[in-house]
This record gives C-alpha cells, structure tokens and sequence, in this order.
C-alpha cells in the first residue's frame, strides 16, 4: 500500500491507540475535504484488522473492512461503478445501508479478532441513519470499531461526537503537497502544479479536483486581477475565453472555490488596507458560492461579478486601479 504524506502526527496517535491496553471504538477522522482522510481511515482499517502470519486482502476486498459510502444514484451509474468509471452517487447514506452492516456484526470477524466499520462520509448519513448508528456506537459489537469520516464536524449530533474519539487532520505543508501531487499525478509540472498547490489549500484531493478541471490559466488571471486591478475589463475577457461561453455549472463551481483561494493566498502580502478589501471580496464570492449550486446564473455575468470582486482588492483608498 502507497504511503500517505503528510498526516504523521495522525498515524502517531492512531498507532499509540492501537498499541494500549483498551483502543476506542469509535473514531471520528476530521478536516476539510480533500484532505486524505479516507484514505487514512483505509490503511488505518487494514492495519486494524491484520493477524500475524494471515494473509490479508486488499482493504477493497478484505471481508473485516466494511465501507459505508453514497450508492449510485441509478442503474445505469451502479453499472458504471462495476466497470470502475465514475459514477453519480446518491446524496445521502440510507438507513438500510446501516442496518445491513449491523446485520453483518452479529457474526464474528473473518480472518481474525477485529473488523472495521468506515462511514465515508458521515456528513452524508441521513437523520434515520445516524439514529441507527448510534445504537451500534452505544454497544459496538466485540471487535468493531467505527471510522467516521467527516468533512464538517459541526454537522455531526453531539451524541455521536460523545460518543467517539476525534482524530483531527490538518492541511498539509507546501512540500507534502509538492510530494503527494508528483506521486499522484506526475504529469503536473510547472504552472500547472503551482497552481494546483496553490488552489488545493494544503489538500490534494482539492488540488487534483482543480487540476482536472485545467483551471490553471483562470488560476494565473485571477492573481493578476487581485494584484493589478483591471480597468479596462480585459482581465475579465480573457478569463471569460478560458472558460467557454457556456461553462458547466461544476466548473462555475470550482472556479468560485478557486477565486476565494486566489484571495487566501493574497492575505499576507497586503496591508491593513487590502486585507479589508480582501475579507469584504472574499465574504461577496462564499454568497455566491452558496447560491450558485441552486440559483439559475448567467455564466457571462457571473464571471464578470467574480473578476470584478477580485479585480476591487487592488483599488487604492481614493478608488483607482
């Protein structure tokens, strides 16, 4: 299995635990999305459930590692899944997802003494799922143990945070950022992977999402509206033919989740006076970023608003560019 960069401090805790008297039963992985975390709570599991001298399965197909996940969203998607292409899943995690799993604990463990129950995310359970879980959680069966997943904590009941150890993952530096990225994706090199870096927030999941959306040249105009303003909208122009005349709603989305970055990585290279600016544009794209998955917006006015929020960060006090 690929070692993950930068969650050392993680893995640090995580096997103290596994090696005392009485390890947890349930855990609760949290950071933002993007992060690796999943894949930790993989690896982690694997590591769980091994015996000395047992062959083990990949974590995929080992019959002690139970993932929890949004199914397909119809046929035509599960049969995409099953030809390992992406696939549409559906929003929510369902109650019977969680009561066939807890049918599956009644028996012991396959290979050994342990098995691992991951919830991916649990962010996505829905509120008759999580009312199941917690029964499991109140009394885990002998052996089990519980990997919640979270990209939001706040969203969990406080009945299962109680109930859990929270194992917290934090964003990673630039040079395991750099690392993770060459392992994952070798072919970004240069501005590409600059970009990326810059874009992901210290998330490669992020990064690789904004990679594959060749975001890249929206990256660079972005930093050039927040560093020299764009009097005369050509800024804005060309990032309008970057984009197409019709972009899909998911790149409109991605681009506002790259506008805010442009922003964040902007903040302490300013003064008192631009960082106001900033935090003022940055809360004017987090409404539109709320907004656009369900509102109806003109892409060739959203773009401008976008570039003309960005571009406002370089004005001076008395409004010139």
């Amino acid at each position: 299995m690929r070692r993950l960069i930068g969650h050392d401090e993680a893995w640090a805790v995580w096997r103290a635990a596994r090696g005392g008297q009485r390890m947890h039963h349930g855990w609760i992985l949290a950071g933002r999305e993007g992060l690796g975390k999943a894949n930790f709570a993989r690896a982690a599991a694997a590591e769980l459930v091994s015996e000395p001298g047992v062959p083990q399965p990949a974590p995929e197909a080992h019959p002690d590692i139970h993932v929890l996940e949004p199914l397909p969203s119809n046929e035509d998607e599960a049969k995409k899944r099953d030809d390992g292409k992406p696939y549409a899943r559906k929003r929510n995690i369902s109650v019977d997802q969680i009561r066939g799993v807890q049918r599956r604990l009644v028996t012991r463990p396959t290979l050994g003494a342990r098995r691992a129950v991951i919830i991916d995310a649990a962010d996505d359970l829905e509120k008759g799922a999580v009312n199941a879980l917690l029964k499991s959680l109140e009394e885990p069966p002998v052996g089990t143990f519980f990997l919640l997943v979270t990209h939001q904590i706040g969203r969990l009941l406080p009945t299962v945070r109680s109930r859990c150890t929270v194992l917290r993952f934090h964003p990673l530096v630039a040079d395991d950022m750099a690392r993770a990225l060459a392992e994952a994706a070798p072919e970004l090199t240069g501005p590409a992977l600059e970009a990326a870096i810059a874009a992901g927030g210290g998330a490669p999941g992020a990064a690789l999402s904004f990679a594959e959306m060749d975001l890249g040249g929206a990256w660079q105009l972005m930093s050039r509206l927040v560093a020299e303003g764009d009097p005369d909208l050509a800024l804005r122009g060309e990032l309008s033919t970057i984009l197409g005349q019709r972009p899909d709603r998911a790149r409109l989305l991605a681009l506002l989740e790259v506008a805010r970055r442009v922003l964040v990585a902007a903040m302490d290279r300013r003064d008192d006076a631009a960082r106001l600016r900033i935090v003022e544009a940055h809360a004017a794209l987090a409404s539109l970023a709320a907004q656009a998955p369900t509102y109806n917006f003109e892409p060739a006015l959203l773009l401008l608003e976008i570039g003309g929020l960005l571009a406002s960060v370089a004005r001076t006090r008395e409004g010139a560019a």
